[in-house]
């Protein structure tokens, strides 16, 4: 009886607050994506709750939520009822939650294969629209000593300085580096210049001592690794 009723005062609560206090009866994780944005926004328009504005919203990138958090405040603001500081309060959670699973990528220090490569670099570059360049630095243990961004290109490339990559191993003691750089086309082919500067980077380390184990091109759900394909 006590479910039934809590049932049927649901259907009663005006339709913005449903998603709260379907929320605080039956926790998060009862909630839509469309719900959980309606919560964000709190309000929607005359026409429309938030709860069908989220929808529509979400209609339009596929109810792909790592294709939302792509939307510029811009693109936000074009949706009728979604204003500047609604628009500003999804991309920050949004972002909030980009940084907890990058967070949580970077707990798994020790690198054991490309796919532990992946995992700790797809949250910081994989879902980018332009390309960078980006350093693993490990120690004898191939535990990462640090990770850093070398460069930030444009949308068809970066430029890397092959001096500036070495010059940091000697600063941290590394005794091993991993290359990484994304593709926002989403494709996986390396390029001739990919190849180039993975062969320049491989010779000046043997020259210096240090090891190139990998070079991945990272995307937003794969990756290519260059020693898996024995490109090395």
């Amino acid at each position: 009886m006590e479910g039934e009723s809590i049932s049927f005062s649901i259907k009663q609560w005006n339709e913005d607050d449903r998603p709260r206090e379907k929320m605080l009866l039956k926790g998060r994780q009862a909630l839509s994506d469309a719900e959980l944005i309606a919560l964000l926004i709190g309000s929607g328009s005359r026409e429309e709750s938030a709860v069908v504005l989220s929808q529509r919203i979400l209609a339009t990138t596929g109810h792909n939520l790592n294709e939302l958090g792509r939307l510029a405040i811009s693109d936000l603001t074009k949706f009728k009822g979604i204003g500047e500081a609604k628009a500003v309060t999804i991309a920050a959670a949004l972002e909030l939650g980009r940084r907890r699973r990058a967070e949580e990528a970077r707990q798994k220090l020790k690198i054991n294969s490309s796919h532990s490569v992946f995992e700790h670099l797809q949250p910081l570059i994989g879902e980018l629209p332009h390309e960078e360049f980006w350093i693993v630095y490990l120690n004898n243990s191939n535990r990462v000593l640090q990770t850093h961004q070398l460069s930030k290109g444009g949308i068809t490339g970066t430029v890397v300085d092959i001096r500036l990559v070495f010059k940091l191993a000697f600063e941290l003691g590394a005794v091993a580096v991993i290359l990484a750089h994304n593709h926002p086309s989403g494709t996986l082919k390396p390029s001739h210049a990919d190849i180039q500067l993975t062969k320049k980077l491989k010779t000046a380390g043997e020259s210096l001592d240090i090891k190139v184990l990998d070079h991945l091109i990272v995307t937003e759900k794969a990756y290519f690794s260059f020693a898996d394909e024995q490109m090395l």
